[in-house]
């Protein structure tokens, strides 16, 4: 069972829990913390605990002094970075008592992480709707856009994340690529498969070819023009990065993908040029109703080819 944090969620953010060991060479708490987190102030860290800031797990505040081995979890809030409010939105599909459904924007992660914290759709959205308990079900990377669910309340989450982990949910992906000069649209619709590996530390997946795969998604041609090709996508597993990994295989590299096929490097945010991959539809049977659902974006692709035109 999950460990209840004594502390409220402030900000739509949730308080960190330590784990902290019962013996050792340090002869607090304040003393420890200040070796684990030496790269911090140790007057500012220890200062935190005079203000009542670091708490046990009854939500008593600990002393600076209180001696180690008392206390085998505590929490407290971490010091929030500096951030610019990314000029992105989130959009509101759908909501009732157990889900919460929006559209991403490019840019913006799915939960807290790094740089990131206010600038999550998991801090917006609660923020936005004032429910400290929304959680989100599946993710979508950064730089992806799209059809992205949250549940509302803790009661009904399992039901509807057994849907992810049994892959009962149609997941319909747009993607738009610059036109490969051996473009051979006679190749589609077609079906690729491989086996993708995701390494500790390593920001891009590596492909293993002597392993069988793991990693299929359908692919077909929604239309090209003599600058990019607009494909549709159905990925039959949910592998980090797997729509990116197989069309950057076929010689159709999303365009403005910082990773594939090749990693550019960090370079700041260009609004102007989204990655275009877009998460455009999830159909599944309702775990709780056993009715159809049917969610969809409301977004397209900037490059994608204008029909007619």
């Amino acid at each position: 069972m999950a460990m209840l944090s004594p502390l409220p969620v402030r900000d739509g953010v949730g308080a960190t829990r330590l784990h902290v060991p019962m013996t050792g060479d340090w002869p607090t708490i304040g003393a420890y913390m200040i070796d684990r987190f030496f790269h911090l102030d140790p007057e500012g860290l220890l200062s935190r605990f005079d203000r009542g800031e670091i708490v046990a797990r009854d939500g008593t505040p600990l002393a600076r002094d209180t001696p180690l081995g008392v206390e085998e979890f505590i929490w407290y809030y971490r010091d929030p970075p500096v951030e610019t409010r990314l000029p992105v939105e989130i959009e509101v599909l759908h909501q009732d008592d157990d889900l919460v459904v929006i559209d991403k924007p490019h840019f913006l992660p799915t939960i807290p992480g790094g740089k990131f914290l206010q600038n999550s759709a998991l801090i917006r959205l609660r923020n936005l709707l004032g429910n400290d308990e929304l959680a989100p079900i599946h993710r979508l990377d950064r730089a992806t856009a799209g059809v992205l669910m949250f549940s509302a309340r803790p009661q009904t989450r399992a039901p509807y994340q057994l849907l992810f982990e049994t892959r009962q949910v149609q997941k319909v992906y747009e993607a738009v690529s610059a036109r490969p000069v051996d473009w051979d649209a006679s190749r589609f619709p077609l079906v690729y498969r491989n086996h993708i590996v995701k390494l500790r530390n390593e920001l891009k997946v590596q492909v293993d070819d002597e392993r069988e795969p793991n990693a299929e998604t359908a692919i077909e041609v929604i239309d090209a023009d003599e600058r990019v090709v607009h494909t549709l996508l159905r990925p039959h597993s949910g592998k980090m990065h797997q729509l990116r990994v197989h069309l950057a295989a076929l010689n159709l590299g999303i365009l403005n993908d910082p990773f594939y096929p090749e990693l550019r490097g960090e370079r700041p945010d260009d609004f102007d040029h989204p990655m275009q991959l877009l998460a455009r539809e999830l159909h599944f049977v309702d775990p709780l109703s056993d009715a159809p659902r049917v969610f969809s974006t409301t977004r397209t692709l900037q490059d994608a080819p204008v029909s007619g035109a």
